[in-house]
């Protein structure tokens, strides 16, 4: 390992901006952990399991999801290097945005292309429950709407750029703006004569609004002044929507509730991921200086070169897990109602398992991240068939 970490270490370029690289493995990493932690399952009487979560028996867990929700890190960590790419790009915009969308697109096709494969299988192979399968599909696309969202921030980069240059961290403000006038129209006193659709005006302003602080950030627009600004009152919104407006504490949706903040997007959302984004910004010279260690720096480039593997396969992961384990009845922490404290240990226990799986997953699924250059037209065109089949079982349509 010492060895590894000196090679990596003798390999990076000295420009390399290494606590944005440690923003973004951090918030990489808060999303499996996130999903592990507080996702769990239940078995039925024909063996099938069913998506639980201990959030539902212990409110009181909800602020680890402040903690594990780091996804306006993740925005904030993107749109600073998009900016950065964007800017030493030589050539036609769309040739950029063409290399920026493959490489999020060939992973999601990959992991749905090899569900498609896996069902059959699995259903008439092994004899796995049909609902269990939708539980396992469902899990599998839980992810992956963050990949469709962020590919069209992505591909709205250029203009996110010239709002920066021409506003500052202010390009941000009207997004903020938006989210807050929807939340007031879905929540408040004139809530029952809103359509139920109007919440989807949010998904796009309320994921953008970290991506644009970045892209503003990238651009050098952003102070140390603004980032406390961005800290304090985040904080201050954050507090307040939750002590006197009443929203939901987890930012992870809990079954049962009538309310959700991330799905789509709540002010709370927001609140949150400015307050996460003005600490990184003030903190980044400290991590930047932190990560020149070797041993540190190392697990960090890591998880960066393997970002879209770990998003879309570690609940492929858990799943690989759970899915044989309900074959021999209820285990606590894998396979049983998520309802008790020895449930949370043993979870905690379990959690080792799931991550090496991630890795022997990853050693093969890796390959989807890198361009197919090698893959002829007739087997691209069948991963789409097998993805597009999937995403139609998965979304219940089948």
């Amino acid at each position: 390992m010492k060895r590894l970490a000196e090679r990596i270490e003798a390999r990076t370029p000295a420009h390399r901006d290494r606590a944005i690289d440690g923003l973004r493995a951090l918030a990489l990493l808060a999303v499996p952990t996130g999903h592990w932690l507080l996702g769990g399952f239940t078995l039925s009487d024909d063996g099938a399991i069913h998506n639980a979560s201990p959030l539902s028996a212990f409110g009181g867990l909800a602020p680890a999801s402040w903690i594990l929700q780091m996804l306006g890190i993740f925005f904030l960590v993107g749109g600073y290097a998009s900016v950065l790419s964007f800017r030493r790009h030589e050539g036609p915009v769309r040739d950029w945005l063409k290399g920026r969308l493959a490489r999020l697109g060939r992973p999601v096709l990959g992991v749905t292309a090899v569900w498609a494969a896996l069902l059959p299988l699995l259903h008439y192979g092994f004899g796995v429950p049909g609902d269990t399968l939708r539980t396992a599909s469902t899990l599998v696309v839980q992810p992956l709407w963050f990949v469709g969202v962020y590919t069209v921030v992505t591909a709205l980069t250029p203009y996110c750029v010239r709002a920066a240059r021409r506003l500052g961290v202010w390009a941000a403000a009207p997004l903020l703006g938006s989210v807050a006038v929807v939340d007031l129209l879905r929540y408040g006193p004139y809530a029952d004569a809103v359509p139920s659709w109007l919440s989807v005006l949010n998904i796009l302003p309320g994921w953008l609004f970290a991506y644009q602080l970045g892209v503003s950030w990238g651009e050098g627009r952003v102070t140390r002044r603004h980032a406390w600004g961005l800290l304090i009152g985040g904080a201050a919104l954050f507090a307040a929507l939750l002590v006197w407006f009443g929203y939901p504490a987890s930012m992870v949706g809990v079954p049962g509730e009538a309310r959700t903040n991330s799905h789509p997007p709540s002010l709370l959302v927001l609140a949150l991921a400015a307050t996460q984004s003005g600490a990184a910004i003030l903190l980044r010279d400290r991590l930047g200086k932190l990560l020149r260690r070797p041993a540190l720096w190392a697990p960090v480039v890591v998880v960066n070169l393997s970002a879209m593997t770990i998003l879309c396969w570690h609940q492929t992961a858990m799943l690989a897990a759970a899915i044989p384990a309900s074959y021999a009845g209820e285990i606590t922490g894998l396979v049983g109602a998520p309802d008790s404290v020895g449930w949370i240990l043993a979870r905690l226990a379990w959690m080792p398992l799931f991550a090496g799986l991630l890795v022997l997953i990853g050693r093969y699924a890796r390959g989807f991240e890198s361009p197919w250059t090698g893959t002829g037209t007739a087997r691209r065109a069948l991963a789409g068939v097998l993805a597009a089949g999937f995403a139609v079982f998965a979304l219940g349509l089948a």
